[in-house]
């Protein structure tokens, strides 16, 4: 390991052991950075050198700045943090706001510091944010305004977060900011601050899964795994260029919105509109307000938004990407339809940063996520970590220039195994490489002896004209060990009655295997998703 800037090397003494890290593969000639790098100096001051300071960079409805004012604000919040909270690098802070420009500033300001970001997602309760706050060692917080009651509720039982400096914080005035916010002190700071000389290695963020276990876990990604991110995925399949004008509804607090909704097009110039909370609605408006041309969310949204694109002006639109959970065959046709898109459809991991399986429009092959992108390499394993052959179901096994190093959490031993990151997905490969998920592997129904993939059974299930979503899990059963349950909320003017229970479980029957059908179906009025739009199969499985 290159030697550190932190003074508080609290994240490296409690990164893994290092013979239970993923090998990284970092041959590549645009991995092979230097050893003193900084994620947020490459991303915002490195890209203004390259002449793009005068591009528009962060957009909202009610403002944009370019590249050299947000540098600017980033440099101010710098030192408040180092003159005003006294923090020094490698110290933990919490960020905790929707998306918008004051949020994507201050995760850059904590990084250019050398300090290490712990964002979290703006729903968040007090006694969720508390193991986040105790597990870190989080001594300072950055809060939006509207935000901070939750944040103060857990920072009475957290001693050891001293601070919470609240941003977007308005006292009514035009302008005007109240006295103590981050934007009031940051603007008696003169705007220039040399960023820290962080190594390489150094951690940058701690990124806490989102959820959908119910026991979330702190993933430790360092500097260079931050651009490594824009230089993979982007610069193989998406191919953004500074013209662009990216969008989605993915937090900044949840890594696939880091770097759809900030990183990636920091890294080639381009410009992100930052939303605070969107509906399909909304977000087809902005896409015709803004005129943007790459949008990232969620297989859900992509599907409500298919039903309501003719509505809207879509032309500037020329690439989406869908990500966070499985995307039904069905809601892919959907958008294609409706817009001529093909969608881009990506698997990545927080314990990754990143997606790392996908495809480029052109190299779609339908039913199959894509090819692992340059960088990575994927197989498809069995328990004892042999490699299958072509066409068998088993477990993902990934390796690449970023891994899985979680935050002194025994389960470091569950994902990493001989070098290899266990995604807890179950794929099956075809002899061209491309990848076909399945389910979690612990989403696997084993029904009387046969193996059923839950997300197989909601695929089938939403291509009837009646279901708006669809959830399915196993649930214990005498006879058959377990049964498939399906939990389905319909669409307006659809009743959730007998007749329907069969007409659903005929039309599933007709679509896949027969013996896949649900044997129980149960509406509900909405599914249990976390902020990022991941069903919560666990939920469904407690009811």
């Amino acid at each position: 390991m290159v030697p550190s800037a932190h003074l508080d090397t609290f994240a490296r003494d409690h990164l893994p052991p290092r013979e239970q890290w993923p090998d990284f593969l970092l041959e590549r000639p645009e991995l092979r950075y230097p050893e003193r790098l900084n994620a947020a100096v490459e991303l915002l001051d490195a890209t203004i050198a390259t002449g793009h300071g005068g591009r528009v960079a962060l957009r909202t409805d009610a403002a944009s700045c370019t590249y050299v004012e947000l540098r600017a604000q980033v440099d101010r919040i710098c030192r408040v943090l180092v003159e005003d909270l006294a923090l020094v690098p490698g110290n933990r802070v919490l960020l905790r706001a929707p998306n918008s420009p004051m949020m994507a500033a201050c995760w850059l300001a904590v990084v250019k510091c050398g300090l290490v970001a712990v964002a979290t997602m703006p729903l968040l309760r007090a006694r969720e944010l508390v193991p986040v706050i105790e597990k870190a060692r989080v001594g300072a917080a950055l809060c939006d305004a509207r935000l901070k009651d939750e944040l103060l509720a857990a920072q009475a039982q957290c001693p050891v977060l001293e601070r919470v400096l609240c941003f977007d914080d308005g006292d009514g005035t035009v302008g005007g900011w109240r006295a103590g916010s981050l934007e009031a002190l940051a603007a008696t700071k003169p705007a220039d601050f040399v960023g820290c000389d962080t190594a390489q290695d150094d951690v940058a963020l701690i990124a806490f899964t989102s959820g959908t276990t119910g026991q979330p876990k702190g993933t430790m990604h360092f500097h260079r795994d931050v651009v490594a991110m824009c230089d993979l995925f982007p610069r193989s399949v998406l191919k953004p260029g500074p013209d662009d004008v990216f969008c989605g509804t993915p937090p900044l607090a949840f890594t696939f919105g880091l770097g759809g909704m900030l990183c990636f097009p920091m890294r080639v110039g381009a410009s992100t509109l930052l939303l605070d909370r969107s509906t399909p609605d909304s977000l087809l408006a902005a896409i015709e307000r803004h005129r943007a041309t790459i949008v990232f969310t969620a297989p859900t949204f992509y599907r409500q938004m298919a039903m309501r694109a003719k509505a809207f002006d879509l032309s500037s639109l020329t690439k989406s990407v869908s990500a966070g959970e499985a995307l039904p065959d069905a809601t892919r046709q959907l958008w294609k339809q409706a817009t001529g898109l093909e969608m881009i459809d990506g698997i990545g991991a927080t314990e990754m940063i990143h997606i790392f399986i996908s495809a480029a429009p052109e190299d779609v092959k339908r039913g199959s996520i894509g090819k692992a992108i340059p960088g990575y390499e994927a197989r498809i394993v069995d328990d004892g970590m042999n490699t299958v052959p072509p066409g068998t179901i088993g477990r993902l096994a990934v390796r690449g220039p970023t891994g899985c190093r979680y935050l002194a959490d025994d389960r470091q031993r569950n994902y990493v195994r001989d070098g290899w990151n266990l995604t807890g997905d179950t794929f099956s490969m075809d002899e061209d490489g491309y990848f076909t998920y399945q389910a979690r592997s612990d989403d696997m129904i084993v029904s009387a002896g046969y193996n059923i993939a839950g997300p197989e059974v909601e695929a089938a299930l939403l291509t009837h004209d009646a279901v708006a979503e669809a959830g399915v899990v196993g649930v214990p059963d005498a006879e058959r060990g377990m049964l498939v349950k399906a939990f389905v909320v319909l669409k307006p003017g659809h009743s959730g009655d007998a007749a329907m229970v069969r007409a659903l479980q005929e039309h599933v029957k007709a679509t896949i295997a027969p013996y896949k059908y649900p044997r129980a179906v149960e509406f509900r009025d909405a599914l249990p998703r976390t902020e990022t739009g991941k069903l919560q199969r666990f939920r469904l499985k407690e009811a």
